[in-house]
């Protein structure tokens, strides 16, 4: 009984301090309400029962209050654990009094970030993850090879004139995967993390494709394929990073050579109203639709063992689409399997 009695006391007690944050406003109300009653009756003598009245009606309404605010609070006290222990998989799910509605649409919201939040760094875990194990394999091919070619060598393949030269040259392709995988790991790594300054200035578009094409004539000539560059008018000026634009351009000739059996590689100019089109087209084995929207992702090949027997990394694409993204600008792809591709984007003249 006693039990009962100090826990009924305690929580009229608990009520009462809960809704003691009004007893301004009771005061002022309590105050006001006296001094209307004395200037209307001029009853000096209603005093002592109008504040005793008032006090009873005071501590009733401050109880009632704080009955109703304690039940609130617990209300949001439950939400908020919840969220704490994730017991809450949509939005929905949280639900308070009607009375407080802007409070739930608040919490509701904030939960709705919390989640995505949550969810977008575990993305970023799994990518780093995966990058780790991508970068870890793709380092471990070439570093394998050479241990093995090395090993060949010292165990006596080295006095077999035969066989050491061609060792020695396979040792060498592999230390040159090894060097372009690195370096494309650092552009990438910057480019990423916004260390790669660009620099942006007018330059003639012709002069740089020239070159980079007769760069690479002799990659396309040793597979018996054209590598033609039909050119813009000589004034044509575009606004870009004229050094990595080039290594847009070298990723991408390089990419139709390597997947382009038989015909040509176009590299063409189509001039827009405020922008020029680059346009590189093969007649290469195409990419399959459904593989289309993950070509620039890191690491990506669609035929994995061809892509490394010619020295891919798997990083040129991503490369590629970050540079043009820096250009304020984006790479659009036409591919149709067995027929060829062509790879594009718009520069500011």
């Amino acid at each position: 009984m006693l039990d009962i009695d100090s826990n009924t006391t305690n929580k009229f007690l608990s009520y009462l301090a809960s809704s003691l944050v009004y007893y301004r406003e009771f005061l002022f109300f309590n105050i006001l309400f006296i001094l209307t009653i004395l200037l209307l009756t001029q009853d000096v003598s209603l005093l002592p029962s109008l504040i005793i009245s008032l006090l009873v009606i005071d501590i009733t309404a401050l109880y009632l209050i704080g009955r109703r605010r304690n039940k609130e609070l617990d209300e949001i006290k439950t939400i908020i654990n919840n969220i704490r222990k994730n017991k809450y998989n949509s939005e929905e799910e949280i639900q308070l009094g009607s009375n407080l509605l802007a409070l739930q649409k608040a919490i509701k919201k904030m939960f709705k970030k919390e989640k995505s939040d949550i969810e977008y760094l575990q993305r970023l875990q799994k990518m780093r993850s995966q990058f780790i194990a991508n970068v870890s394999h793709e380092l471990r091919t070439p570093i394998f090879a050479i241990q093995g070619y090395i090993e060949t060598l010292l165990n006596g393949a080295i006095t077999d004139n035969n066989v050491n030269m061609h060792f020695l040259e396979k040792a060498n392709q592999h230390t040159v995967s090894l060097s372009n995988l690195l370096n494309d790991l650092i552009d990438i790594s910057m480019i990423e993390s916004g260390e790669m300054r660009m620099s942006y200035r007018y330059f003639r578009i012709n002069d740089l494709i020239n070159q980079v094409v007769l760069e690479n004539r002799k990659i396309a000539d040793d597979k018996n394929l054209e590598l033609i560059y039909i050119p813009a008018r000589d004034d044509l000026e575009v606004f870009g990073d004229k050094d990595k634009l080039r290594q847009v351009l070298v990723n991408l000739i390089l990419n139709s050579i390597k997947y382009t059996e038989k015909g040509k590689i176009e590299v063409l100019i189509e001039e827009e109203n405020k922008h020029a089109k680059i346009i590189v087209r093969d007649t290469g084995i195409g990419i399959p639709e459904n593989y289309l929207n993950r070509i620039f992702e890191r690491f990506f090949r669609i035929d994995k063992a061809r892509s490394r027997s010619q020295g891919g990394t798997g990083l040129g694409l991503a490369i590629v689409k970050h540079i043009i993204e820096a250009h304020n600008s984006k790479v659009a792809v036409i591919s149709k399997e067995g027929e060829g591709s062509e790879f594009s984007f718009l520069l500011k003249k």
